[in-house]
């Protein structure tokens, strides 16, 4: 097996950024979900309540990021300008952020037609995942990293009257597979020069519905409503596996993919 490919979303809810390699950080590969959007009140803002974000494209470096949307003028923030302790939360977990630029704020504001502020976090997080306080996390919605296999996805559009991409699924690493759900049995795994282990199923939600293209809601719920037919269970709708770093490194395109355990 290999790594087919490997996508970044700097900012929740992104358009992802295919990458020909990444570097694997405690916190997941670096750059991912490290930007985000927050309202009034500290709540985080996804494309469940606001589609459009899928429309934005993201390029993010180590002093910042550039932020491209639809009609709007491209966005430069520089990761100093983000100088202001400001409290928010993402699903019950509540921590520390930093913001600061007006700018930003105005931009994001306009685009999406609803008052907000872009918050960043570093790797000096207090959050950490649910399985291992070891663990930090960005703005993930509870674990680093996100994996499917390309047989998964293949099993679920020969179900569906209308294909979906993999961009739809919003996974970090895709791995050329050749049995769908293979992926749910591995505990550990190699990629490239790093270890990785399986702690939990990725419980999917409506943001799946989005179109990752024309930032619309699918009028039938697809693919969510086919996979709720046979990847339901007490714990949700499984499709995927959330992952954590047992070390740091490079991964590449085309990286050799190990079952360990």
């Amino acid at each position: 097996m290999q790594l087919a490919e490997i996508h970044i979303h700097p900012l929740k809810s992104c358009r992802a950024q295919l990458v020909e390699q990444a570097l694997v950080e405690p916190m997941g590969l670096q750059h991912d979900r490290r930007w985000m959007l927050i309202g009034a009140d500290g709540q985080f803002m996804t494309g469940r309540q606001f589609p459009r974000l899928v429309l934005i494209e993201v390029a993010a470096d180590t002093q910042g990021a550039c932020f491209t949307a639809p009609d709007m003028p491209e966005l430069r923030v520089e990761r100093a300008d983000m100088n202001e302790d400001v409290p928010v939360e993402v699903w019950r977990s509540a921590f520390a952020a930093r913001t600061g630029s007006w700018d930003a704020d105005f931009w994001f504001s306009d685009f999406l037609g609803v008052a907000c502020r872009l918050v960043y976090v570093d790797a000096h997080t207090t959050r950490r995942t649910h399985a291992d306080p070891s663990v930090p996390v960005g703005f993930a919605d509870g674990y680093p990293l996100l994996l499917i296999g390309t047989a998964s996805l293949a099993d679920l559009n020969a179900r569906l009257t209308q294909p979906v991409s993999m961009r739809q699924f919003r996974p970090n690493l895709v791995v050329q597979t050749g049995q769908a759900f293979v992926e749910d049995g591995w505990q550990r795994i190699r990629v490239g020069e790093v270890v990785f282990e399986n702690v939990k199923l990725c419980s999917r939600c409506i943001f799946t519905t989005v179109d990752p293209e024309q930032a619309s809601l699918h009028p039938k719920q697809e693919p969510l409503a086919t996979l709720n037919g046979y990847r339901r269970s007490e714990a949700g709708t499984m499709f995927g596996i959330n992952l954590v770093a047992r070390g740091t490194g490079l991964v590449k395109l085309g990286d050799a993919v190990e079952v360990l355990a």
